[in-house]
């Protein structure tokens, strides 16, 4: 299982070799350091007005104090306090809408997700209503026969709201604590595909009362700022409430999460640090930073 420190390796790269590296021009107010930095938040992908308004900061603070501290403190308060998701705030069955785009990662994070509900105590079902892609629910339901997590699978061309109701349906019978609908890939841009994402939701509803309980969107995290775009689109259509950031492992742009937050309002609930079946955890806001600014960035 992957480490915050090594899924964020490629993002500290990207960020001049790493934060320690430029501590110390940072703290002695080398000009050259600074700029260096602000330009390397840019590159691994931090929206650019909150890196000109965290550079301010940094210049004003220059010479007073622990700036190792102060910049780690001054980055964990982009994020809310750290309540984190607990499933058993919700009633049984919670069902979690998984919603992106293609290409994003979305049925391998269902079925991850599965896995750790699974391991967390609870009793999973994965709902297979990609019936768009040939492979769509295949792939889900070959994850669930390898992992031991029931599933519904539905048809290839088939309606999806069928499936949903279905699953959910099914979940009430087996006393499942937890129905993970993975919906089909779609472009943000592609009107009917999001009308028909909104019909999904009305079959969770009309299933059971208050469904979907959670609405999470997979974001690519190696499409870095562009992916925050996307989720913007989602979220107008379908009530998002969070966020699992997947492949951060292979992106030199981890900082977009910073963004998430400040520009979606929407908490990270997961994160993919790799690719085993295991390397899915639940956002830290301490882990992410830490791992953002490297080993020892909080040290004196």
């Amino acid at each position: 299982m992957k480490s915050w420190i090594q899924a964020l390796a490629k993002t500290r790269d990207r960020i001049a070799g790493g934060f320690v590296r430029l501590m110390p021009g940072l703290a002695k107010a080398d000009p050259v350091a600074l700029d260096e930095w602000e330009r390397a938040l840019i590159a691994a992908d931090i929206a650019p007005r909150m890196v000109g308004d965290w550079m301010e900061e940094v210049r004003r603070r220059v010479g007073r104090g622990d700036m190792r501290e102060f910049i780690r403190t001054m980055l964990m308060s982009v994020f809310p306090p750290d309540v984190g998701f607990s499933l058993a705030l919700h009633p049984r069955p919670a069902v979690i809408l998984i919603t992106g785009v293609n290409g994003s990662g979305k049925t391998t994070t269902a079925a991850k997700l599965g896995r750790r509900f699974m391991k967390d105590g609870f009793a999973p079902l994965l709902a297979a209503a990609d019936t768009f892609r040939a492979a769509g629910s295949h792939q889900l339901k070959t994850w669930a026969d390898r992992l031991g997590v029931d599933s519904v699978v539905g048809q290839h061309g088939g309606d999806a709201a069928a499936v949903v109701f279905d699953s959910i349906r099914a979940g009430q019978a087996r006393k499942s604590d937890v129905v993970l609908v993975d919906t089909a890939g779609r472009m943000h841009t592609r009107q009917p595909l999001m009308e028909e994402l909104q019909k999904v939701r009305r079959a969770a509803e009309k299933a059971m009362t208050g469904a979907p309980h959670e609405c999470w969107i997979v974001l690519d995290a190696t499409l870095g700022h562009n992916a925050v775009s996307q989720a913007r689109v989602f979220k107008e259509c379908v009530n998002l409430t969070g966020v699992v950031v997947s492949k951060l492992d292979g992106s030199s742009k981890g900082g977009f999460v910073f963004s998430v937050l400040r520009e979606l309002d929407l908490p990270v609930r997961y994160v993919g640090l790799g690719e085993g079946e295991d390397d899915i955890q639940p956002f830290s806001a301490a882990a992410f930073v830490d791992g953002f600014l490297g080993e020892g960035a909080a040290e004196s």
